[in-house]
């Protein structure tokens, strides 16, 4: 972990990292889970959690934009992937919706 480096990352698990997750699973068990102290990044580094943001105007490490920007889109297929499946729990239009989401947060990290 280095201490001097200025930049702003991503979680390397981009899909389970942030508070709508924690909210999730505080919500459906009833159990909060606490923030972690460090974690890994897209670039690999291993930083504290505090010098990492889910908002694409926050992230400073291009490496780490690059990283997010690949599992936004690779997100945006699978939930597309999903709402066409036989029985879905979600339309295909509800899964467009949210593949657009993810899309739109893929482009403003390559921005």
């Amino acid at each position: 972990m280095a201490e001097t480096d200025p930049h702003i990352h991503v979680d390397r698990k981009v899909a389970e990292a942030g508070a709508a997750v924690r909210d999730v699973l505080a919500s459906t068990f009833g159990l909060v889970g606490d923030a972690p102290a460090v974690v890994t990044t897209g670039c690999g580094r291993r930083v504290p959690y505090a010098m990492t943001s889910p908002r694409p105007e926050s992230v400073t490490c291009l490496a780490c934009r690059e990283h997010a920007h690949r599992e936004h889109l690779r997100l945006a297929d699978q939930v597309e992937s999903l709402g066409r499946a036989p029985g879905s729990a979600i339309s295909a239009d509800q899964a467009a919706r949210v593949a657009e989401r993810y899309r739109d947060l893929a482009r403003r990290f390559s921005g």
